[in-house]
């Protein structure tokens, strides 16, 4: 039997009866719970689909050399050697998305239970006179019927995440002195409010070469990465940072008087 056809029969058979015992309501929510997971995909399955989809992604990203195209200020040794570290946060972000899925699954499953009890157990002895039970399986079917969005959106959501971690750890061990935020401006995006008040805002990493030798200043508030929210920190945070490798990259108002002289010395150096 499907689920659809089990609860069919249980909501058929409390309909007949109503709620003379305990032990028909206990009976017929073994058998849906039994019926609601042979319906959804095994934790094989997702876990197989998942794998694959942040495995594309770092594919991408990584061992074909994208992820080293966006930060033209990091060299191609260092970029090996932060390797390991990119890898490790896709098995991080592997465990963490099953983890996630599982967590919804048990959630999923205990509100179908918590719908039919409450439904079941209100019913007189006898039955009611009548039920609309199209919209009762509906009510009582919905919270399984959305857990293959649900796993989709866990799947985008540590995508995301996932891809921010690795921008991050590339940056902190390439040596990056700044990060330009960048919105995401697209049809149907739900951005926050702050972040779209945040694009195009410059900030500076904390304890980067740059910061240690007094060379650069905050442009306003908040004027480091620590002080704001990291890009795909929240849930379904798609933004990003452009990351900064020299001080000629940076706005002339962010360079302090010490940042500039190197700066002028540099010049120098080169037209000598």
């Amino acid at each position: 039997m499907t689920y659809y056809q089990e609860l069919t029969a249980a909501i058929n058979d409390m309909l007949a009866h109503g709620f003379d015992s305990t032990e028909r309501v206990a009976y017929w929510q073994k058998r849906l719970e039994e019926s609601a997971r042979l319906s959804l995909r095994s934790p094989e399955q997702v876990a197989a689909d998942l794998k694959r989809a942040l495995g594309a992604k770092y594919e991408r990203l990584v061992e074909r050399g994208g992820l080293l195209k966006l930060h033209p200020g990091v060299q191609r040794f260092t970029y090996e050697r932060v390797k390991p570290a990119l890898r490790a946060e896709l098995d991080r972000r592997t465990m963490a998305s099953l983890d996630l899925i599982k967590l919804n699954r048990d959630q999923m499953m205990a509100r179908q239970a918590q719908r039919w009890v409450g439904w079941a157990t209100s019913l007189p002895v006898g039955g009611p006179a009548e039920s609309d039970r199209r919209k009762l399986k509906e009510h009582i079917r919905k919270p399984l019927a959305s857990m293959p969005f649900e796993e989709r959106r866990v799947f985008i959501d540590q995508s995301s995440k996932m891809v921010s971690a690795i921008h991050a750890t590339l940056a902190r061990d390439g040596g990056a002195i700044a990060g330009r935020w960048r919105a995401v401006h697209a049809p149907g995006y739900d951005h926050r409010p702050d972040h779209l008040e945040m694009d195009g805002h410059w900030l500076l990493i904390r304890g980067s070469w740059a910061d240690e030798a007094g060379l650069v200043k905050p442009a306003g508030e908040p004027g480091y990465t620590d002080e704001f929210e990291q890009p795909g920190e929240l849930p379904y945070c798609r933004c990003s940072y452009v990351y900064l490798y020299t001080l000629r990259a940076l706005p002339p108002g962010m360079i302090t008087a010490e940042g500039a002289r190197r700066m002028a010395k540099a010049r120098e150096l080169t037209a000598d």
